[in-house]
Order: C-alpha cells, then structure tokens, then sequence
C-alpha cells in the first residue's frame, strides 16, 4: 500500500478552509471512500502526488489534457503569454485567431463567443435561446450534467409531462417548471414532450456522447430524432461538447455523427487546461448577443490571454497528421482490454469508447440511461479503483464518470494498466463483503 500519509493531512488542512476540503465535490473521493490524493505535479500521462507516489492518469483534469500534462508547446504558450500580461480586459487577437480557428474545425459554428467555464457557456446558450424563440422551457436528458446552472440541476419527476424536480436547494419552484427533464435515449417521451408543450419549448439540451453518468452512448437514430423534432417546432437543438469537443474528432461529436446543432457548447480542451468556455453556432443566433444585440452575457476574464494561447497551442497540436487515430486507437484499446480483464473473472460489465473518451460500469447492461446505469455495482467500482490507485493508476473517483487519455499515453502505458487491472480486481472480488 502507498504511503499517502502528506495527502491524508493535507485533506484534513483543507476541511477547514474549504467547504469539503475540495473546490469540486467529486473531487473528495465520496463515491469511492477513502482520502483524495493531493497533486504536485503532473508531466505527459504521469501525476505525481505530495508523497511522491505516481501514477497513470486516466482523469487527464476531467478531459482537458488531450495532449498530456505540461505539453512543452502549451506550457511556452502561456508562459509567453504571461510575460505579456495575464489579463487586459480588452480585446486581443488571439482571441479572434482561437475564434477563427474554432470556426474552421467545427462545421456547425459560424460564430462563437468566449467565456471562462463550460457553465458559463451552457446558461449563456440557454439564454440566447429563450430570447431567439420567445419560449420558456427547456428540456433536458437525466444523467447529463450541463454545469451547474439552476435550470441544468433538475431531476426527472414521475413522468414525461410532470416538473422537475430541483437536485440542490436554493433552486426555485418557477426554474423546476420550466425545465422538463427525460430518459438519455427516450425519443418517444420527447416526442409526447413536444406535443404536449411544442410552443413552449426553446432549446433541448444533450450531451451528444453522455460523459457525466459514464459513458453512455446515443442509440442508432436518437440524435438524428433531435435534430428532426427542434426543427419541426421551432426549438433550439445545443450540443454540449463541453467534454467531447475535439476529443471525439476535430469538430467534436457533431461532425463525428454528422448533425448540425443550432448552438455548440465548448469547454476544456479549447483552453488547454486552463479555465475557459464557449458558446457558438448559427451567425443568426449569436448577432442577439450584446453589444450586436438585446442579450447580455460578459465576463472580465472572457478570452483572456492565458487561456486564449493554451488553447490555440492545444488545437494546432491535434492537428498532426495521425493524431486522432492513435488516440482511438488507444481508446479502443483500453475499452476492450477492461472488457477482456472483466470476463475472464465473469463479472457483468458494460465497456464503452468514442476515441480517447472512455468508460465502463459494472453491471450486466445494457446501459442506456441513468436508471440502467444506477444498477451498476458501486460497492465493487470503489475497491477497484483502490486496488488500481495502490499500483499507480488514476481512474475517476467515480463509476458515474466517463474516463480520457492523451497523446502522451503510450499502448504500453495502456498495457501496464490492464495488468495492474487483473490483480486490483482479483483483489476486489476476493474482499467483496469486507
């Protein structure tokens, strides 16, 4: 067992100053039991934690690393960057040229506004919604996670056409009214959705590959079914590819599945690891923006020059010729490996890739949905993931979140984990009960 001793009191100093002892809560290791492990630094696939364990990472900061931690062409982008000024509250070109970029790569955004969180992005594109079409309502899908704007933190209640039902307090009776949420996959309830509520609804939001209840992935005809349902009624289609955009191919799941969403939502990788979000679509949808037009939405640190050059260094690498095929590559690799790892112990699992992004939960499947990934087995997730963190492998904290590699993983890094992943589930099974 790794001596995590500097971690442990590290975790116990920041309870005291910090709500948790953590800045995000999946980060506090509640799903899985046990301390978070603090981080010192970080290079390619490799964290290295305050007690000097390392390990192979398979979180990569929840997707934004696809080139790897401290890429040398990002890390002299921002240190360059820096020696500039870190923040001018004033336009630059950079931020026109990641713009451009954006635009150029992704076949359903005309134009695209920056701002600083993947939330930012999703309330913003809600917004400009509601104000383009008139309508109050939006549907959203259960299990995927927009951020946590109020009208994206709404359970289902106990039927297609009844309220939400709010996640968190603090969320108000009229939000819950106006969000309609149901099944990832369940076109028939969108379609009683919309007959029943066709002129109210604004925008239906999905993530096109749900990254936040696992890796759940669309079944053949779901995202062609939205396209053809906003269109029909008039709503706003967002895609929220705050974790599959450029990750899944160089214009995100959109051009993967050939759809045209009227509004993208971006995140993550289009910084580099650094905080940033966008928003962007159709140009007749982003002119009600201010200042072209009546929709306010600002932020002081919207393209700051940080980000702006993280994420065009990061989007210039992924470029390289080969780039996306090794990353499905290893994708592919890692998803069937687990697969093979989990049958020769004949324990029901689901195993799931769309490049670089990857998942896997443990039940018999299929895996569909929320409620068809609840049944998963949480109990033996969190000792598997312990018995890989003992050998220095990082999975996330989580059965219910979708793991990423990068182009700094190497099929032998792979190879060592799936390894490392038959004992750590040797030992899972054998302390089941414990």
């Amino acid at each position: 067992m790794a001596d995590r001793a500097r971690s442990e009191a590290a975790y116990a100093r920041a309870k005291r100053a910090i709500p948790g002892g953590v800045n995000s809560p999946v980060r506090a290791f509640n799903s899985v039991g046990g301390t978070p492990v603090f981080i010192r630094s970080a290079a390619g696939c490799t964290l290295t934690d305050i007690d000097g364990n390392s390990y192979v990472d398979y979180v990569m900061s929840w997707g934004p690393l696809i080139l790897g931690h401290a890429h040398p062409a990002v890390v002299e982008a921002v240190r360059a960057a820096a020696l500039r000024g870190t923040s001018y509250g004033a336009p630059t070109e950079a931020e026109t040229e990641l713009a451009e970029l954006v635009i150029a790569l992704v076949p359903s955004i005309e134009r695209v506004r920056f701002c600083s969180s993947g939330t930012e992005a999703t309330m913003s594109a809600l917004r400009l919604a509601r104000a383009f079409t008139g309508r109050a309502k939006v549907v959203k899908f259960a299990g995927c996670y927009h951020g946590h704007g109020d009208a994206f933190l709404i359970s289902a209640g106990s039927g297609a056409l009844t309220h939400g039902v709010p996640d968190s307090p603090g969320i108000t009776e009229g939000v819950s009214r106006d969000t309609i949420v149901i099944d990832y996959n369940d076109l028939d309830a969108l379609r009683v959705a919309f007959a029943a509520y066709g002129d109210e609804i604004a925008a239906v939001i999905v993530e096109p590959y749900a990254g936040n209840m696992g890796l759940v992935l669309p079944q053949t005809g779901f995202l062609p079914g939205l396209r053809e349902l906003t269109e029909r009624y008039g709503s706003i289609l967002i895609f929220d590819e705050v974790m599959t955009g450029f990750r899944v191919a160089p214009g995100g799941a959109g051009e993967r599945e050939g759809i045209a969403p009227d509004l993208t939502t971006l995140g993550k990788i289009i910084g580099g690891g650094l905080p940033v979000g966008a928003f962007g679509g159709r140009s007749d949808l982003m002119a009600r923006l201010s200042p072209e037009g009546p929709v306010y939405q600002a932020g002081t640190l919207s393209g700051n020059p940080l980000a702006m050059a993280a994420g065009l260094a990061t989007l210039r690498g992924l470029q390289a010729p080969g780039v996306y095929a090794h990353l499905h590559a290893l994708g592919t690799r890692f998803a069937q490996g687990m697969s093979a790892v989990f049958t020769r112990r004949d324990v029901p699992h689901v195993t799931a890739n769309r490049g670089s992004m990857v998942g896997f939960f443990f039940t018999a499947g299929p895996v569909h949905n929320l409620a068809a990934a609840k049944r998963s087995d949480t109990a033996l997730y969190a000792r598997f993931f312990h018995g890989l963190l003992a050998r220095g492998h990082y999975l996330a904290p989580s059965q219910f979140e979708a793991g990423f590699l990068s182009t700094a993983h190497r099929e032998e890094d792979v190879d060592r984990t799936l390894a490392a992943a038959g004992d750590a589930l040797a030992e899972a099974l054998a302390t089941s009960g414990a």
